[in-house]
């Protein structure tokens, strides 16, 4: 059987990062070592946040790996995304062009992708990270 929710954090949302079980792993990754602290979705996607907002962030298993916390959500077009959000968000070489590139690319295969979709930016902060040694009491 796989990790528990700490009792603490069961009554959080819960999901996980991207389309694909490798992308959600990564992308996980990229949060519990501090490199990924924002991230974007469709307006008309369901997990939309607000700040103070926790979620139980899981990995491509579908197991939790930690909780992060919403500390700021705007709406901005995928063409007014500047460098320091792509930064943010942690992925490839962190630049403006990677991010527009694999973001076109993601939403292109939702069926979404239009250069002046309305996208909701969130930074959020890691608030505890799931060991594999157990939970913290």
């Amino acid at each position: 059987m796989g990790k528990q929710i700490p009792e603490r954090y069961r009554d959080l949302r819960t999901f996980a990062f991207g389309d694909s079980p490798a992308l959600a792993d990564e992308l996980v990754e990229l949060v519990v070592n501090g490199i990924k602290t924002a991230t974007c979705s469709t307006e008309d996607e369901p997990n939309t946040s607000t700040p103070g907002e926790r979620w139980v962030v899981l990995d491509g298993r579908g197991e939790p790996r930690c909780v992060i916390e919403t500390i700021e959500v705007t709406y901005r077009r995928f063409n007014e995304v500047d460098a320091a959000f792509a930064h943010d968000e942690g992925e490839g070489d962190r630049s403006l062009a990677d991010w527009r590139r694999a973001h076109q690319s993601y939403f292109g295969r939702l069926g979404r992708y239009s250069d002046d979709m309305l996208l909701m930016c969130e930074r959020f902060r890691l608030v505890e990270v799931f060991g594999d040694a157990g939970m913290d009491p």
